[in-house]
């Protein structure tokens, strides 16, 4: 029974050694969408990704650049990983499942008399949009074609800005975004040409837009598969989303991917 006893203790203890060998730090490169990936290293997306990295022991650093930058800082042989990556975009290394959705939407001043229920309600009106919004989103390049206006810029704050100002009458992208530059022109010492205060309403218009993670070594590829289930089996993940969008609820409603 002793040399049983031995026999499991050592065992254990080996097994015990070896994770803690294969236990790495990860450094990942993220795009900077606040709340999603925040400058530094904290956010929605960021949470999701520390929790299942560290329930497989490994530890992350994360290195935060402009987004799409940090696919092409990864693509010439940065980092460990990368965030934010659309299924099947042409990145080196191993892929993941889903990890992540973003809930593209349209978000107007809640003081409109006709609010934007449907696509086709845009038509004749002046829209702003992320950089690359008429390719991303189905069907949205030619409903683009009908509105009065239409503009796409990377500095996302500047669609918040157009809205409350009234120089565009609904700015489409990922209501969460939105939400967060509305907070933090609401919070800005700036003297700004509009009120900040101005209730807002966001309209999930069309499907969730899924993401992958992108490893160099298959092995963390598949800790992070392995263990993201284990998360999201257990209510982890639901969480961390449900905590996220109720920090916006004002805005999101019961729109965003439903939590």
């Amino acid at each position: 029974m002793r040399n049983m006893l031995r026999v499991s203790v050592s065992f254990f203890l080996v097994s015990a050694a070896c994770l803690t060998a294969n236990a790495a730090e990860i450094k990942i490169l993220a795009g900077d969408l606040p709340p999603m990936m925040n400058a530094d290293g904290t956010g929605r997306e960021a949470e999701i990704i520390k929790t299942t990295l560290e329930r497989c022991g490994h530890t992350v650093k994360f290195e935060v650049q402009p987004f799409t930058r940090h696919w092409a800082s990864f693509k010439d042989g940065a980092g460990d990983a990368v965030t934010t990556v659309p299924p099947g975009f042409p990145l080196p290394g191993t892929p993941t499942s889903q990890y992540i959705a973003y809930q593209n939407g349209v978000a107007f001043l809640a003081s409109r008399p006709q609010p934007f229920e449907a696509l086709g309600d845009l038509k004749g009106n002046s829209v702003v949009a992320f950089k690359g919004a008429a390719e991303i989103i189905p069907g949205f390049g030619d409903a683009s074609k009908g509105f009065s206006e239409y503009r796409e810029m990377a500095d996302q704050i500047t669609q918040n800005k157009l809205v409350f100002g009234g120089r565009a009458a609904a700015a489409v992208g990922d209501g969460m975004i939105f939400a967060e530059y509305s907070r933090q022109l609401k919070e800005s010492k700036e003297a700004l040409p509009f009120d900040p205060n101005q209730p807002v309403r966001f309209n999930a218009l069309f499907e969730p837009s899924p993401y992958v993670m992108q490893f160099r070594d298959p092995a963390h590829a598949a800790d992070f598969e392995r263990c993201f289930k284990e998360a999201e089996a257990d209510g982890t993940i639901a969480n961390i989303n449900k905590a996220w969008v109720d920090k916006y609820r004002d805005t999101l409603g019961s729109s965003y991917l439903n939590y």
